[in-house]
């Protein structure tokens, strides 16, 4: 009996804090988030391994797509800094802009040959994704990295 009024209100405070609702993602993130998913899925379908998000290379992905929906332009960014920064030994980046969604633009790398080779890169294992709207536009930004 003792026992249960000790643990009472242990299970209250677990109980509350299971049922507060998580601060719900913003436009960006579930772009980005959708976007991630959906690079895996084109890796999984070919035994790769998943790419794991990675704060460094996530910066950098989002200033880039900062930068281009500011500019309502797509351009790369120097991937000199990233290397460096993020302690990677090899780094690529997609960009793209006017997909509608993550998955949209997941398609259209996946139809590039250039994009395609970096989303399917055996020896990438980390990835950022950012993506902005600009002028009405998406504009992403997925920058790769491998240690």
């Amino acid at each position: 009996m003792r026992l249960i009024r000790l643990l009472t209100p242990l299970l209250v405070v677990l109980l509350v804090a299971t049922t507060v609702p998580a601060q719900a993602a913003t436009p960006e993130q579930r772009h980005a988030n959708v976007a991630h998913r959906a690079t895996n899925a084109e890796r999984d379908q070919r035994d790769l391994v998943d790419l794991r998000k990675h704060k460094c290379l996530q910066r950098f992905a989002v200033k880039q797509a900062k930068r281009m929906a500011a500019q309502r332009r797509m351009f790369h960014q120097d991937l000199s800094p990233v290397l460096r920064r993020c302690g990677m030994s090899m780094v690529g980046e997609n960009v793209a802009y006017g997909f509608p969604n993550g998955r949209a633009v997941v398609r259209g790398w996946m139809n590039s040959e250039g994009h395609r080779a970096n989303i399917l890169q055996r020896r990438y294992r980390l990835m950022g994704i950012g993506a902005r709207r600009g002028g009405g536009q998406w504009y992403v930004a997925q920058v790769f990295g491998v240690r």
